[in-house]
């Protein structure tokens, strides 16, 4: 009598066991379709590098490419070595010295990360140059008349493009290291101390070493940053690859030139990426029980324990304070004529933008991170690595990438419909905001993808199996168990894409459509007209709504570990 149920639950088995094998299979199908999608414009830059309408790279090769290669270095190695002299320095001190102001500048020298390069090169250059107020003060004050009477460092070149993008990126270099130094062990600097190791020399060959593999990512941050710059180089007028594919593109109406200087772009990327994962591989780490112990640090006093002020406050001051000192005195003084139905439109533009694609990323970013946890195979993690490739191409190369696919579809689209019907439906995707959209995503899709996948894996697995033996399907579990409890890193994620896609300049300036502009490309078009008071308000917006993240980060980085 017992036995007919038992042979009931069997014959049950197998159709269950094939439904829940066929679930499965969409998921990891919608995965590989959606990484594909995502990975095309990579894919379409090489493709017409390698076979461009007109090659002119035997051109290029002979004229300007030595000088766009040459100037990318320059630029990378310099922005590079001030942004590792101010990140670590500014890390070091705050984490392991005592000095007036240091709670203060825990969070303070965070806040450049808000100013985009492009806003604090337009400010600089405003206040520097020989119509700025700074020179018109030095010639009141000791009464010169021309620039032939005195010496002025000019800003507007090489050097200045590198002390720009470094007194802005600095900061992820910052972040990274001072966490490394927040989970080091007192043990290793008490026995450092007994071995009669000055703080310096603790620094120098102890922590320092230690920190390594984080400087070396944030340092890799930094240089991808550096590579996606436009709107700096371009106003300073510093040939570098990014401008370059601008130049090609547009003054030589050449898109294939201009891919092939993307492909060499990105050679360059995957070249800083090896070189980051090579410096982490060779190095191992351990953290032993105290680490979670406060950190007593090192007392200073007198001139030090002010230098250690002046030090941190120098980059703090440069690169956030002023910039938006003197665009908010731009903005307040005229914002009767600022506050226009102009800057309201660009406004919501940026914000719609946005929105929309911080939206997508985090939907996105769900579906790549549940699918690894309900199939774990490397085939899915190849998929989300290949997904995440968008966010190190810089944006001019992303650009080609998008349009190119983009104005495919369009052609084939208006082909097929003046065959069969006579319609030309011209430009459907490509030259629509959808594009710029697509852009975003495209580029910023990893920032959700890192978050969503590390708030999942908080959560244990048995969660997922509870909720399927009450008969929820992994879509349900994912809506009603996992989603309350990633909410956290999920609203994080989203708020860093859209003030990202709030920033970004290289990629919508090209893609954008006809007459549409957002709060970036409003700020490049009149500071570059050298109208900064014009767009002062849009800049100093692009600034708030940049603390947003800043905030977030601080308070990350500030919780791991408590310092006296």
């Amino acid at each position: 009598m017992q036995a007919e149920p038992a042979r009931h639950e069997t014959e049950q088995l197998p159709p269950l066991i094939s439904g829940r094998r066929g679930y499965l299979f969409g998921w990891y199908s919608c995965t590989w379709t959606t990484a594909l999608m995502i990975a095309l414009p990579v894919l379409s830059v090489f493709y017409l590098a390698l076979f461009p309408e007109e090659n002119i790279w035997g051109h290029l090769v002979e004229t300007v490419l030595p000088v766009y290669v040459i100037t990318t270095l320059q630029l990378l190695f310099g922005v590079g070595a001030l942004s590792i002299a101010t990140g670590v320095c500014g890390a070091w001190l705050v984490t392991m010295c005592r000095f007036p102001g240091r709670r203060i500048f825990e969070w303070a020298l965070l806040l450049p990360f808000a100013v985009p390069a492009y806003v604090i090169a337009y400010v600089y250059t405003d206040l520097l140059e020989y119509s700025g107020s700074l020179q018109i003060f030095l010639r009141e004050i000791f009464g010169w008349q021309t620039a032939r009477d005195y010496w002025f460092p000019d800003i507007r070149t090489l050097g200045g493009a590198i002390l720009m993008l470094a007194m802005v990126l600095y900061p992820y270099i910052y972040l990274l290291a001072r966490a490394s130094f927040l989970e080091q062990s007192t043990t290793i600097h008490d026995a450092s101390r007994t071995l009669g190791c000055t703080p310096f020399q603790s620094f120098y060959r102890v922590s320092l070493p230690i920190a390594r593999p984080a400087i070396a990512v944030g340092l890799s941050l930094v240089s991808m940053e550096t590579l996606n710059d436009f709107g700096t180089v371009d106003y300073f007028a510093v040939k570098s690859m990014s401008a370059g594919i601008y130049d090609t593109w547009l003054n030589m109406n050449n898109l294939g030139g201009a891919a092939q200087i993307a492909s060499l772009m990105m050679i360059f990327v995957v070249m800083l990426i090896s070189l980051e994962r090579l410096a982490r591989s060779k190095q191992r780490q351990f953290h032993s029980s105290d680490r979670f112990k406060a950190l007593t640090g090192y007392q200073l006093s007198g001139w030090k324990a002010w230098g250690a002020t002046l030090l941190c406050a120098l980059p703090v001051i440069t690169g956030f304070v002023i910039p938006v000192w003197v665009l908010a005195g731009y903005a307040f003084s005229n914002l009767d004529q600022l506050w226009t139905s102009d800057f309201i439109t660009h406004a919501s533009h940026s914000f719609i933008l946005s929105t929309i694609a911080a939206l997508l990323t985090i939907v996105i970013a769900l579906l790549l991170a549940y699918s690894k946890r309900l199939h774990k195979k490397q085939s899915l993690k190849i998929a989300a690595q290949f997904s995440s490739l968008g966010y190190a191409m810089p944006g001019a190369v992303l650009a080609i990438g998008v349009i190119i696919p983009l104005a495919a579809f369009d052609n084939a689209v208006d082909s097929l419909m003046e065959e069969y019907f006579n319609i030309s439906t011209g430009l459907l995707l490509s030259g629509t905001a959808f594009a710029v959209v697509f852009a975003y995503v495209v580029r910023f899709l990893a920032v959700s993808v890192g978050s969503v996948e590390s708030s999942l894996n908080k959560i244990t697995e048995s969660m997922d199996m509870a909720s399927r033996s009450l008969g929820l399907s992994p879509l349900q579990t994912l809506v009603k168990v996992h989603l309350p409890l990633i909410k956290g890193g999920i609203l994080t994620a989203s708020l860093v894409v859209f003030v990202d896609c709030m920033k970004e300049l290289p990629a919508t300036l090209i893609l954008r459509p006809f007459n549409y502009d957002t709060l970036a490309t409003y700020v490049y078009q009149y500071a570059s007209d050298e109208m900064l008071e014009a767009c002062s308000l849009a800049a100093l917006l692009i600034v708030l709504v940049g603390i947003i993240p800043v905030i977030l980060l601080s308070r990350t980085i500030s919780g791991t570990r408590d310092s006296n």
